[in-house]
């Protein structure tokens, strides 16, 4: 895995608490409840709260995946690396082009509501003009771009205040939920049953969306070669942040669910979390919501930068999309060629997003698309992490469970997802989940022939990593310059 430049990411950036906090932001809590919320309803009725739980049990399956190739493989390309050097390089590149395309898509997707929550605050009629949420949500995003392009330092520091007020608010609000005393439907236990879905494909459109909440812990591989200790970090860090935000998402659903009606809900759309503050607490609930939703969005946009940024970063210095996204920032250490390409992209689907319909409408269609993005590529690294550690699965009980069993129940459940999902999809999403995908095969074809070394991979093998990082004795942990030699990718 050669680098274009002597130049490298920034190390030991990262720690444990501020990799949490970048898994619990990838996810965003607050942005994540409210542009989903009322579309999970129109997916599945009452038994939101079930698509969460038998969504996240599959998904701590992937988390594992993640977890254990990090051990293996420090890298910023995270699957992109590992599926290429497990399964095939062609599916580790469409992994890491999938993640890169749903990315792109998001700052849309992400900038919109943030457009939208800042004109409400100014004045709620404003908030339904769509070019004028385009405008204000890339100005938002043009900033985080300037954060993201500032160093990892930079970043750290504006996502602890983002997410930290973002938290404080989310919690007050669940507090004075379960304190509220109206009630618009009583709580039921069927919300958690299977029994609530429209058959396997009501489930797996509910699915899919439950997905596109847990989307973005895995930042924290994206990041790894710019943490601590990051071979335990940055999985420890994915499964902290995973098991909180699927609390807190079960925790504001219930809510949802209780406080305020069906028609509700429908028609609250992307302000669903505005209205049930409005609720609880009339004339400032709402408002303080707003806010919470508001941060999370552009923390989120702030995390979804640095996946991306990473990723082509990855992909440039191994040369399989070009090489000058590869290069690195001689004073902040960042990828700003990468940066660069990423926000001008994204400003161009902004100007067809002002031109487009409805916040609501783009929304929906961008969440959809996404979801089955990441059932791709959730799914491919699933799989790749069993492959990977085939040779010590049956060593022990734990090896299996956790290193073959969970993580394969994940993937399966994430290829089925997408497949079942194809049915239940408009044709925009599909047009936009499906035609980017395919839209990756012709850099993919490019490069393949241009003779890039991605494409002749060192295999990605358990057994041998293990044991060759404990024949190279204490010096391989031992901190003795700025750079930590445990980051080495191929053993």
């Amino acid at each position: 895995m050669r680098t274009t430049t002597n130049r490298g990411l920034q190390p030991n950036v990262l720690g444990t608490f501020d990799t949490i906090v970048m898994a619990v932001a990838g996810s965003a809590p607050a942005y994540s409840m409210a542009a989903t919320t009322a579309v999970l309803f129109g997916a599945v009725g009452y038994a939101g709260p079930a698509a969460l739980l038998y969504c996240a049990i599959p998904m701590f399956g992937i988390v594992l995946a993640y977890a254990r190739l990090g051990r293996i493989d420090v890298n910023a390309g995270a699957g992109y690396s590992w599926v290429g050097r497990t399964l095939h390089p062609f599916l580790g590149f469409l992994s890491g082009w999938a993640l890169v395309f749903a990315a792109t898509v998001f700052m849309v997707a992400g900038s919109l509501p943030a457009g939208s929550l800042t004109l409400a605050l100014i004045d709620e009629d404003l908030a339904d003009s769509t070019p004028l949420a385009a405008a204000v949500g890339a100005g938002w995003f043009l900033m985080m771009l300037l954060v993201v392009l500032g160093g990892a330092r930079l970043t750290v520091r504006a996502q602890l205040i983002m997410s930290g007020v973002e938290m404080l608010i989310l919690f007050g609000f669940i507090l004075a939920a379960v304190a509220h005393r109206g009630r618009a439907t009583a709580f039921d236990w069927s919300w958690f049953s299977f029994s609530q879905f429209d058959g396997p494909q009501g489930f797996a459109a509910g699915a899919l969306i439950a997905a596109f909440y847990y989307w973005g812990w895995d930042v924290t591989s994206n990041l790894s070669e710019e943490t601590r200790n990051s071979r335990r970090t940055a999985g420890l860090a994915a499964l902290v942040g995973v098991g909180f935000v699927f609390l807190l998402f079960v925790a504001v659903t219930v809510a949802v669910n209780v406080l305020l009606s069906a028609d509700e809900i429908r028609t609250a759309g992307p302000n669903v979390l505005a209205v049930v503050g409005q609720e609880i607490w009339p004339g400032i609930g709402g408002k303080l919501l707003v806010v919470a939703v508001l941060l999370s969005t552009v923390a989120t946009l702030e995390t979804t930068l640095l996946q991306v940024t990473r990723s082509l970063f990855a992909m440039g210095r191994d040369r399989t999309l070009p090489a000058a996204l590869g290069a690195v920032h001689r004073r902040w250490n960042t990828p700003w060629i990468a940066i660069a390409a990423v926000g001008g992209a994204a400003l161009v689907m902004f100007a067809a997003a002002a031109a487009a319909g409805s916040v609501q409408q783009i929304l929906r269609d961008a969440v959809s698309a996404i979801g089955l993005q990441i059932a791709f590529y959730y799914g491919l690294a699933g799989i790749a992490a069993v492959v990977a550690y085939k040779s010590v699965l049956f060593r022990s009980v734990r090896n299996l469970l956790l290193g073959g069993l969970w993580p394969l129940l994940g993937s399966a459940f994430m290829l089925w997802t997408f497949v079942e999902a194809l049915g239940e999809l408009s044709t925009t999403a599909l047009t936009i989940g499906l035609g980017g995908l395919l839209l990756g095969v012709v850099p993919l074809l490019v490069y393949w022939r241009k003779g890039s070394d991605y494409y002749r991979p060192a295999r990605l093998d358990a057994a041998r990593a293990m044991a060759a990082s404990e024949g190279s004795g204490p010096a391989t942990r031992a901190r003795t310059g700025p750079r930590d030699k445990s980051y080495a990718t191929d053993f």
